[in-house]
């Protein structure tokens, strides 16, 4: 069966961030967290939490030269980050995000043929990285409707064509089963999709709409489960979502709702 982990940074926000991922540890679940920099990582050490992702790049873009070469530099500095907290798998966007998330190089219009030729180069050789350190990246998919407009290669299917045209260990795919859903839909299908060719290396959930916890939009996230379980699913499932009220209760959702 998969594992269960909860995204520090969107539950139990009165806490220090190294409080909140003891709170998350005690509840049974693994830890992610977003940018290292902002965090005492020394302290994240000593909460005893196990860390199952965190962002893998501070900036940098995939479709053009300096911003390959600033996301490749501090990709670089991320994974020393992630070596100190034991944290397997570094998650990466298609340009880097703002406090607000949104793009620090947005991109208008149509993503062209040149964009596309310079993410594959640049993800190939984010993998060799991975691969070079014992570490995953993993490229997510977000949405541009209602949070992230203007980032690149934001759509499941983009970021599926790019980790499979790369076809390397060090890289696979974030599926976000939230932005998914704003995005494109047919979540069972896209899950079945994405696993058949082994391209998943985590799956993230939240609800639709608000981005709170399982059970209070209108995505069936137990039928997502039995899919899961019906694949053979066997990594991790990430609760990246608001607590619509009280942290604990929405950790409580969040394992019912993926208990078979």
């Amino acid at each position: 069966m998969y594992t269960l982990a909860v995204c520090a940074e969107m539950v139990f926000r009165e806490l220090p961030v190294e409080d909140r991922a003891r709170r998350i540890r005690d509840a049974g679940f693994q830890v992610e967290i977003w940018d290292w920099t902002r965090h005492d990582l020394t302290a994240l050490e000593r909460s005893g939490a196990v860390f199952s992702s965190m962002t893998g790049y501070l900036r940098g873009s995939l479709t053009d030269a300096d911003g390959a070469a600033e996301l490749l530099r501090t990709a670089e500095e991320s994974v020393k980050a992630a070596e100190r907290l034991r944290c397997p798998r570094l998650n990466l966007h298609g340009t880097g995000l703002d406090s607000e998330g949104l793009p620090v190089a947005a991109v208008t219009g149509a993503v062209t043929g040149p964009m596309w030729i310079a993410a594959h180069r640049t993800l190939t050789r984010i993998a060799e990285l991975g691969e070079s350190a014992g570490v995953v990246f993993t490229l997510e998919n977000l949405n541009t409707a209602v949070d992230h407009p203007g980032v690149p290669f934001a759509k499941a299917a983009d970021t599926l064509a790019l980790v499979e045209a790369v076809g390397r260990p060090g890289l696979r795919m974030n599926l976000d089963l939230y932005h998914a859903q704003i995005g494109e839909g047919n979540l069972i299908e896209l899950l079945r999709r994405a696993h058949g060719r082994g391209l998943i290396g985590e799956i993230q959930v939240a609800d639709v709409p608000g981005r709170c916890e399982p059970g209070t939009g209108e995505i069936n996230y137990p039928a997502v489960a039995r899919a899961l379980a019906d694949l053979g699913y066997d990594g991790t499932v990430a609760m990246e979502a608001w607590a619509s009220d009280d942290s604990d209760l929405a950790l409580e959702r969040f394992r019912s709702a993926f208990t078979l």
